[in-house]
C-alpha cells in the first residue's frame, strides 16, 4: 500500500485547515481553545506529511497499512475537530485547562469528549503499530555499507 500521496494531500489540507482555524479563534466562545484547534490543525497536518514521507521507511504489512492509515486520518481530523468545537461550543469537560471557566450542556459536553477520547485511542494505536512494526523491521534491514577508509599517501 503507498499510502505516501494521501497522507500527503490530507496533511496538506489539514495544515490549511489550521492555518484558518486562526482567523476565527477571537469569533469563538472560547478563544482559548480556539487557539488549541488552530494549533492542533498545524500540528496534526504536519504530523500527516512527516509520516506520509517515512511510509516507504515503515514496511508495514497490507493489513497494518489499512489500519494505520485509516486511524491515523480519523485521529489527525477528529482531533482537530474535536478542539474547534471545543470552542465553538464552550465546553470544558474533555480539556479542562483550555476550558477553563466554560461549560456547555451537557450533551456538548459529553460529544467533545466522546470525540477526543476516539482521537487519543485511535492515535496510540496507529503510532503503537507503526513502531512496533519500525523497530521489528529494524532487524531485518540490510546494514549499512561500510564506511570506506580513505588514507592518504
Amino acid at each position: 500500500m503507498n499510502a505516501k500521496p494521501g497522507l500527503v494531500r490530507h496533511g496538506l489540507t489539514l495544515f490549511l485547515a489550521g492555518l484558518a482555524t486562526g482567523f476565527i479563534v477571537p469569533l469563538t466562545l472560547n478563544p482559548r481553545a480556539g487557539l488549541s484547534g488552530h494549533l492542533e490543525g498545524v500540528m496534526n497536518g504536519t504530523f500527516l506529511v512527516a509520516l506520509g514521507c517515512a511510509w516507504p521507511e515503515l514496511r508495514l504489512g497490507a493489513s497494518a497499512g489499512r489500519l494505520v492509515y485509516g486511524l491515523v486520518i480519523f485521529g489527525t481530523w477528529a482531533n482537530w475537530a474535536g478542539t474547534l468545537l471545543s470552542a465553538v461550543l464552550g465546553t470544558s469537560k474533555a480539556t479542562p485547562i483550555a476550558g477553563a471557566g466554560h461549560a456547555g450542556t451537557p450533551i456538548q459536553e459529553n460529544l467533545v469528549l466522546g470525540i477526543l477520547a476516539a482521537t487519543g485511542l485511535a492515535m496510540v494505536v496507529a503510532v503503537g503499530v507503526t513502531a512496533w512494526h519500525l523497530w521489528r523491521g529494524a532487524n531485518e534491514a540490510p546494514a549499512a555499507p561500510p564506511l570506506v577508509n580513505s588514507k592518504r599517501a
